[in-house]
């Protein structure tokens, strides 16, 4: 989780209007708004997955934004925060979880079948080079969203 703060100089709803038309549907993103009692609008974008096989090469970040009126007149405090998916997340800790109980189990004596060894550290193997992978893409991800946002709504950081 990364969070991003900056100003705008534009009013919430205008800035929710700048959003929700770069980054509605028609441009792969789905866009969900919600207007808040205390003028603050919360916004979440994700990148739409339309096929399965897509989900290796698609974008696992999921933006979580909220929109905060300030006390002077015209000025937007812009408030996001970036999140992995939740599968991504379960696929990665699932391998290394998987690799770690079969060397476990080897060393703690319940099982003596030296096939243990070679799955989990496989297991293990795979989870670790996937964690390593996926952090390098989120962080890509995250610049990626930032200069678009940044470009989207001109902002002053």
């Amino acid at each position: 989780m990364k969070a991003w703060n900056f100003r705008v100089n534009s009013s919430p709803n205008e800035i929710s209007k700048k959003l929700e038309s770069a980054l509605g549907t028609v441009n792969g993103f789905v866009f969900n708004l919600n207007q808040e009692k205390n003028n603050s609008i919360s916004f979440r974008v994700r990148k739409r997955v339309l096929y399965v096989w897509y989900m290796a090469f698609q974008n696992w970040t999921i933006i979580n934004g909220e929109l905060l009126k300030t006390d002077t007149e015209n000025k937007t405090d812009v408030v996001i925060v970036f999140n992995q998916h939740l599968l991504i997340r379960l696929i990665v800790f699932t391998h290394i979880f998987l690799g770690l109980f079969f060397l476990i189990t080897i060393i703690s004596g319940i099982s003596s079948n030296a096939s243990l060894y070679i799955v989990g550290g496989i297991l293990l193997a795979i989870g670790t080079v996937l964690w390593v992978a996926v952090q390098n893409k989120f962080r890509k991800d995250i610049q990626k969203y930032k200069i678009l946002i940044s470009g989207i709504l001109e902002c002053e950081k």
